[in-house]
């Protein structure tokens, strides 16, 4: 299979704090691939120089076959790489339809002369913008959400309407931090299920989760983290037994 995504040797620190310390990791394209660890343990740091928001103090990215050289988040959607974030990122006074049309337009071409006059090739865009995101509204099962304003949304459906905006820059890498977060049973297991479909439809996701559960019966790969260092990449059923990730999980079971 395809490599999509190679870490080799990523550092981030923060003064005296050792944040990542040599991570290396691979992702396959068309994987689901699960990011663990205790809190404190580097995950979202990663994900954080993965997308530009931080850059690293050592080591590369090589996404697509190409090294990933600029640090910039807006930068990172061009490429491909798309996320949520572990505390929700929506334009709350916006209504669910708009949130989704910002994400779209990382893939649009009107400069400032065709959003000022609206010539016919610019509104012919913005026609295709929310037709778009009309789609991907369906797509998270939320349209009949599309306006209202994401404030009024559920926890749930706002954690939908996130990752229906990532959506919305055709991302080959949807990075998905702690999308489950304050989800009760019933909406977890349909996340599961939206996850699954956006893999199946050609998109490759990289998970970070504390719901372990929820991990090992999604991912096809699964990485620990432990104090900025990995201690285990291999599929769940051998994660589960490692010795280094029991431990980091205070010796407790992870079945």
């Amino acid at each position: 299979m395809t490599l999509l995504l190679e870490a080799r040797g990523i550092c981030k620190h923060f003064g005296g704090v050792k944040a990542l310390t040599e991570v290396s990791l691979s992702i396959r394209q068309g994987e689901i691939y699960g990011l663990i660890g205790p809190n404190g343990a580097g995950k979202t740091t990663f994900f954080n120089v993965l997308t530009g928001l931080y850059h690293p103090d050592g080591g590369e990215l090589i996404f697509a076959g190409e090294k990933l050289k600029d640090s910039a988040p807006h930068l990172a959607a061009k490429r491909g790489i798309a996320r949520t974030f572990q505390n929700i990122r929506l334009f709350a006074n916006m209504t669910a339809m708009e949130n989704v049309m910002v994400g779209r337009h990382v893939r649009t071409h009107a400069g400032v002369f065709g959003a000022v006059f609206l010539d016919p090739r610019t509104r012919k865009e913005e026609a295709a913008i929310r037709r778009r995101a009309e789609e991907l509204l369906h797509y998270v099962n939320i349209a009949d959400r599309a306006d209202d304003l994401a404030r009024h949304l559920s926890y749930g459906d706002q954690r939908r309407l996130e990752i229906a905006r990532a959506l919305a820059t055709d991302p080959q890498l949807l990075a998905l931090d702690e999308p489950a977060a304050g989800m009760n049973g019933t909406e977890t297991e349909g996340l599961r299920e939206l996850i699954e479909g956006i893999r199946k439809d050609g998109t490759t996701v990289l998970l970070i989760e504390h719901d372990v559960k929820l991990v090992m019966g999604l991912c096809d790969r699964v990485a620990v983290l432990d104090y900025g260092q990995k201690i285990c990449e291999d599929i769940p059923a051998a994660v589960q037994k490692n010795p280094k990730v029991i431990e980091a999980y205070l010796g407790g079971s992870l079945a």
